[in-house]
């Protein structure tokens, strides 16, 4: 996965792991999805104002986590 801002970037390489509802996978049930989601979002910086809209939209588009396994890491 490669994130770039400007002329900047920065790549993690390594194995990737989806947790979504499609993806049982991951060991986990919604409850564990709804705080795992909740939990993405606010390290990113997110806040919200309505918890529960928040989960019921990210239940409704049925959104998916991508969790990478880094086993390495560059960029510039």
């Amino acid at each position: 996965m490669t994130f770039r801002a400007g002329w900047r970037w920065a790549t993690v390489e390594g194995r990737a792991e989806l947790a979504g509802p499609d993806d049982p996978g991951a060991g986990l049930d919604a409850e564990g999805l709804r705080l795992l989601l909740r939990e993405i979002f606010t390290a990113a910086g997110g806040t919200h104002d309505d918890w529960d809209e928040y989960d019921r939209v990210m239940r409704e588009q049925r959104r998916t986590a991508v969790l990478i396994t880094a086993d390495r890491v560059y960029g510039s």
